[in-house]
């Protein structure tokens, strides 16, 4: 029985969802006016586990992952630049799926863009001036009077009197209290006319939090059985969705806009919070140049999605290390035999043909993630099954290796692969001094010295592949070779 921490009550919970068997999840997307980052990679492979899971688990889940495509930065960024907002949203929509991709992140089943949802956007602001919560100000925006939600403050557990302007608030004179926020922003002299819209409410173009109000709503409906995000999005952002949605969609009648909200916990960096301007800032694309993805993906899932993460090269080595050791449990032939993504999870998993001998696994896995997603303890079943396979061989024992991890998005590559490559990314790769050609060229010298029974050759040979970091494994099938 799955049962998730519900940031709302502060509490696990039973997972209840509002249809019996459907799963409505909308996440929080990236604002696309610069290349992901490690935090954004974060957001990415948790709610990517989230929902493997609750796939695997049987649920028909529609999962929404937005697109921030128009707002301050991405105006501000394309004036710098000189390009159209436009092209530079879809060339860092196109870069960050090629992240996605590479991190094993499956798509979700809709990526709405803000841009294509504006008409739905004015409709829920419409609403919520009717309802008396939106409100004409003098600078020509519409704002929201949060004063008029009796409600605000319960997600991140703050009162209006807590709430002091200037900190996370825009404060103008305009404005009816200095809490309130911007729902319709009136355009402003010099903005490009493709960052503008015609409205009942004049030209301008949609607030950030309105944004997600809209899209969730247009395609989940009004209410959301899971929202999640990172944990920098509950004080405003996602308090203010609250404000909006059940401001307009539940007005005067009993109604929840969300039923259960997750939020994954901070990136930090040599425990310091990463930032530009404290120089330890690095994009995903920086970091799969020294690490491979798969291991990117396994040091996020080490930690659980609500602690902190520590990112430090030390932490990315030990998960390359982890990593390989689960890939040394896995046979060749097995991936030959049952394809590059092993056997569907469904069936090998949790199906009535499960070999005995993989039951305490398979259950022990379950347990894990249906409390709370709990992905580090998931992560030990997978290595005592590694251990155990070692020892015994058995070929049920590989299958549940295979299958269990493609749930977490792992052990992908063919094992052969994996550890020929050492799992290092393109710029460690090649900091190694060899290719492959270089040492399989090796690898057959050092056979041929072998066979004329020319020894010395042979261990120099042997020698100066482990001196470059390549470890050989010598077998009656022959020579293997992977990277240390």
């Amino acid at each position: 029985m799955l049962r998730i921490h519900n940031t709302l009550t502060r509490s696990k919970e039973i997972f209840v969802p509002l249809e019996p068997g459907k799963v409505r999840m909308y996440v929080c997307g990236m604002t696309v006016y610069d290349f992901c980052h490690i935090g954004h990679a974060r957001v990415l492979v948790v709610f990517d586990a989230v929902q493997r899971w609750l796939r695997a688990s049987g649920y028909q889940l529609t999962y929404v992952r937005n697109i921030t495509d128009i707002d301050d930065k991405i105006i501000a960024r394309a004036r710098e630049t000189g390009q159209t907002i436009g092209t530079l949203t879809q060339s860092f929509i196109a870069a960050m799926h090629e992240d996605e991709h590479a991190l094993g992140v499956a798509p979700p089943d809709h990526e709405p863009r803000a841009t294509q949802y504006v008409a739905q956007m004015l409709a829920l602001i419409e609403r919520l001036e009717i309802n008396g919560y939106a409100y004409r100000a003098a600078d020509g925006d519409v704002n929201y009077a949060v004063r008029q939600f009796e409600d605000y403050g319960r997600l991140s557990g703050k009162t209006l009197d807590d709430l002091r302007s200037g900190e996370r608030v825009a404060v103008t004179d305009a404005k009816h209290d200095p809490l309130d926020f911007v729902l319709w922003k009136s355009a402003k002299e010099g903005e490009p006319l493709e960052a503008k819209w015609q409205s009942p409410f004049g030209l301008g173009r949609p607030g950030w939090h309105i944004e997600c109000s809209a899209m969730s709503n247009a395609l989940l409906g009004d209410t959301l059985d899971i929202h999640g995000g990172g944990a920098d999005l509950q004080f405003p952002h996602h308090e203010n969705e609250i404000a909006q949605s059940e401001g307009a969609l539940f007005h005067q009648r009993d109604g929840q806009f969300v039923r259960y909200w997750m939020h994954n916990g901070f990136v930090r960096v040599d425990d310091e919070k990463m930032s530009k301007s404290l120089g330890n800032f690095f994009t995903i694309k920086e970091v799969l140049r020294a690490f491979d993805p798969e291991v990117v993906r396994l040091f996020i899932l080490r930690a659980h999605y609500r602690s902190p993460l520590n990112y430090s090269d030390t932490h990315l080595e030990d998960a390359r290390q982890a990593l390989l050791r689960l890939y040394t449990a896995l046979s060749d032939d097995f991936v030959s035999a049952q394809g590059a993504d092993g056997p569907d999870f469904s069936v090998a998993g949790f199906g009535s043909g499960v070999d005995q001998v993989a039951v305490p696994f398979v259950e022990r896995f379950r347990v894990a993630m249906d409390d709370d997603f709990n992905t580090p303890e998931a992560l030990a079943v997978l290595f005592d099954l590694a251990t155990e396979l070692n020892r015994t061989h058995e070929r049920a024992l590989e299958v549940s290796l295979r299958s269990l991890s493609g749930v977490l998005g792992l052990l992908r590559k063919k094992p052969a692969d994996a550890r020929r490559s050492g799992l290092l990314g393109s710029d460690a790769a090649a900091a190694e001094g060899l290719d492959d050609a270089a040492i399989e060229a090796a690898i057959a010298a050092r056979a041929l010295a072998k066979k004329e029974r020319n020894w010395a050759e042979a261990d120099r040979i042997r020698d100066d592949l482990t001196a470059s970091n390549i470890v050989l494994e010598d077998s009656p099938a022959g020579t293997t070779w992977r990277r240390g």
